[in-house]
């Protein structure tokens, strides 16, 4: 058994590798990955009768969903209409007492996913007060971005807030949106949960010390040029001075408390959040960036161990970050999370043929958290998505009793399917047993959708975003 798991991780990763950050483009391309796949038993599907299959199917059409439209409503200084919501209004009983809602995406480079989720934070924040945004991104420069959001258009804040595989046309309406709630009485607020290096969070001017902000500039540097290295030895020998420079900087924070706020206004939280991003990057130097460059040096070896490592103490660290934010800086607010699929799910662990077949952040939540969280996975059915790198793949057709064959029946082209509180019966038992579907549109995944997701949004067509550069 161990050492099924240990060739199954290896080989999933090999093939995310391959396909998803190698640009792969084509459905013939990926096939042959596919088949290595089913070759070693990574992914698998009970059989389904035509019977069975079309009792899921009539069971679908009785109890999905159709959204009327993903398009957000346009940003405005007005209070967006509650009609505008009409076709969300079936969320409000199903997350009555959710504290936290978790976006996710099986694919990072889907315009409609950006478009979908925006509309959604839109509905959740207006309708519902869920007042705290937490992306996927970097706990330091989304706080940068919230400090500076009524100071500067809202592609900058874009840009400063989020990874780039977000910077695109369909996700900046969110960005136009939080800017107009901030004069508002419950303002949506950015924040992030990431604890990898982005980009340099603050220019450090608040220090009101050129030569301290200076050698913080460079840490910042050092550590992003190291991170990609394959030099271990040469940066254990410069780490202790990196992480010496973060101390003295984290140690001016509570005297500057006057300086932060001048320049990060919209940040009430500022001092907290910065001395948390300074304790992050200390972390990150004294350990991350040994892990990384120990997974670079092995995975030139197609050894992958070190790589699963590094995804590990990434989620670990996302989920500390989150815990942190919920209780100590919004501790009576409620919660909207956008991140990746396999971050927020239940049991990343036990998905079949996944690129990560480890605990990620989902999984590592207490269970007070998972109880008062709703977990939206979403998916696609035809069209293409982008891979990291904004290259086009094409979305490979559903396999026959697959999750998205089986909910497109509804024949919608926004399909919503609510998992939670579901009994096991002859029409959804589909919800509870391995069913196939696809990460990023081409990875064939196997996992009990009803322990990973309490509900599932399916885009009929999609097609990758259009970046902003």
């Amino acid at each position: 058994m161990k050492q099924y798991r240990k060739r199954k991780a290896l080989l999933s990763t090999a093939l995310t590798s391959l396909i998803v950050f190698s640009g792969i483009t084509s459905a013939s391309a990926a096939a042959p990955a596919i088949k290595e796949q089913e070759k070693y038993g990574v992914v698998q599907q009970a059989r389904t009768t035509t019977e069975t299959l079309e009792d899921w199917k009539k069971w679908v059409n009785d109890h999905a969903y159709s959204l009327t439209s993903i398009q957000p409503e346009k940003a405005s200084s007005q209070k967006i209409p509650s009609t505008k919501f009409e076709d969300l209004a079936m969320l409000k009983p199903i997350l009555h007492d959710k504290r936290i809602v978790f976006l996710g995406e099986s694919s990072h480079g889907v315009a409609q996913f950006n478009l979908a989720k925006t509309r959604l934070i839109q509905f959740l924040h207006q309708e519902m007060g869920y007042n705290v945004l937490a992306f996927e991104s970097g706990l330091g420069d989304v706080m940068n971005a919230q400090g500076k959001i009524d100071k500067q258009a809202a592609l900058q804040t874009m840009k400063d807030a989020i990874f780039g595989v977000w910077w695109t046309k369909e996700t900046l309406p969110l960005f136009e949106y939080a800017k107009t709630t901030q004069a508002t009485e419950k303002p949506l607020v950015l924040a992030g949960f990431d604890i990898q290096q982005q980009g340099a969070f603050t220019n450090g001017d608040w220090l009101q010390n050129p030569q301290l902000a200076q050698q913080f500039s460079d840490a910042e540097k050092q550590l992003a040029e190291w991170s990609s290295s394959k030099d271990l030895k040469g940066y254990q020998k410069e780490k202790t001075a990196i992480i010496n420079v973060y101390k003295q900087v984290q140690a001016q924070v509570q005297t500057k408390e006057k300086e932060l706020q001048k320049a990060y206004p919209n940040e009430l939280q500022i001092v907290k959040l910065m001395e948390r991003t300074l304790a992050d990057r200390i972390r990150l130097a004294d350990e991350y960036v040994e892990l990384t460059i120990q997974s670079t040096i092995e995975m030139e070896q197609n050894k992958y161990e070190s790589f699963l490592t590094t995804m590990e103490w990434r989620d670990q660290a996302m989920m500390e970050n989150l815990l942190w934010l919920a209780e100590e800086v919004y501790p009576t607010e409620k919660f909207i999370v956008w991140a990746h699929n396999d971050h927020i799910r239940k049991a990343q662990s036990d998905v079949m043929g996944s690129p990560y077949p480890v605990k990620l952040m989902g999984e590592r939540l207490p269970d007070i958290y998972k109880k008062y969280s709703y977990v939206l996975g979403l998916y696609m059915t035809s069209g293409e998505t982008a891979n990291n790198m904004g290259e086009a793949m094409p979305v490979l057709p559903p396999i026959k009793g697959s999750i998205e064959d089986i909910i497109s029946s509804a024949n919608q082209p926004y399909t919503f399917i609510d998992l939670s509180n579901r009994q096991n019966e002859r029409g959804n038992s589909w919800m509870f047993e391995p069913r196939l579907s696809y990460s990023w549109g081409v990875i064939q995944e196997s996992f009990v959708p009803r322990d990973q997701y309490d509900g599932i949004l399916l885009i009929d067509k999609v097609n990758k975003p259009t970046y902003v550069k």
